[in-house]
């Protein structure tokens, strides 16, 4: 396969019509359509369900677009890189960020960063500790803050300055939102909102004890912005971090007794890291 003609992939599939692609492309209809169908050949699959007027992709069509589009990504980023190392440092750091109130320092030193290396770009991805980790893998990301607990063993990194407390996203309304700390058994027969990360669940089981088979677990979430949405709706209360007010109707109460989680900026070992990426690490080694 070609970066080009993933290129062309890629943008049939977003446009869903073959004309108008080859238009933004500016190759001729007939020579796009040829090379779709040499690329069916070569991968052995139909790609697209053509229709008269317009085009879909089918599960083989839908699983190559996230392979395309990381390939291309990735082949994008090397290029920059390498296109940047002999100039002023410049270039593109790209950040995999889990929901942390530690996201406000790593904002304060990206912001001096930039105001000495104004040529440089960052790129920020918001997700879990484990998402991050899996597109630092695939090398679309070159550094993750991500929050504990989490298997740092192939990374090198810096430790976060503020630790993180765990406690319940209430409406201000409820009976929770009066109280000044929850504790286990306040939580019994409330519908629950908690993260969807397994080893973050482990860890909330040992705060619940004997009662955390007896939850009610109203939903899973990645993003807490999204699992507020759902307190405010009156959905049930979400367990998370205390990251300050998402709604006015919203109070967040902590954990009676004191749950705290860390996080940590990594970066792969042993790695070579573009010039900017590099200079930020350093900078970040030398101010938190």
């Amino acid at each position: 396969m070609e970066l080009r003609v993933l290129r062309y992939f890629l943008m049939v599939a977003r446009e869903e019509n073959i004309t108008k692609a080859a238009q933004l492309l500016h190759v001729t209809q007939p020579t796009l359509s040829r090379q779709l169908q040499q690329l069916e050949q070569e991968l052995g699959v139909t790609l697209f369900r053509r229709g008269k007027y317009n085009i879909s992709l089918t599960e083989d069509g839908m699983l190559l677009k996230r392979r395309a589009q990381e390939l291309v990504a990735l082949s994008d980023r090397t290029m920059q890189d390498l296109t940047n190392r002999e100039q002023d440092i410049s270039g593109e750091i790209s950040i995999g960020c889990g929901e942390t109130r530690n996201m406000t320092l790593l904002a304060e030193q990206m912001t001096a960063f930039r105001q000495k290396y104004p040529l440089v770009q960052f790129s920020l991805y918001s997700a879990t500790a484990d998402d991050i980790k899996e597109r630092m893998e695939a090398g679309l990301l070159d550094m993750g803050l991500l929050m504990e607990p989490v298997d740092i063993g192939k990374y090198d990194f810096i430790r976060m300055p503020w630790k993180e407390k765990w406690g319940v996203l209430v409406r201000k309304d409820s009976p929770l939102g009066q109280k000044p700390s929850v504790f286990p058994e306040d939580l019994l027969r409330v519908p629950l909102l908690i993260p969807r990360r397994e080893v973050v669940r482990h860890e909330l089981s040992a705060w619940f004890g004997e009662t955390y088979d007896r939850l009610e677990i109203a939903a899973t979430y990645n993003l807490i912005l999204n699992a507020a949405a759902l307190v405010r709706q009156n959905a049930g209360v979400a367990l998370c971090f205390d990251l300050g007010s998402f709604y006015e109707e919203l109070i967040f109460v902590p954990f009676a007794s004191a749950v705290e989680t860390g996080a940590v900026v990594v970066w792969k070992k042993n790695q070579f890291q573009a010039q900017a990426t590099d200079c930020f690490i350093k900078w970040l080694r030398n101010t938190i």
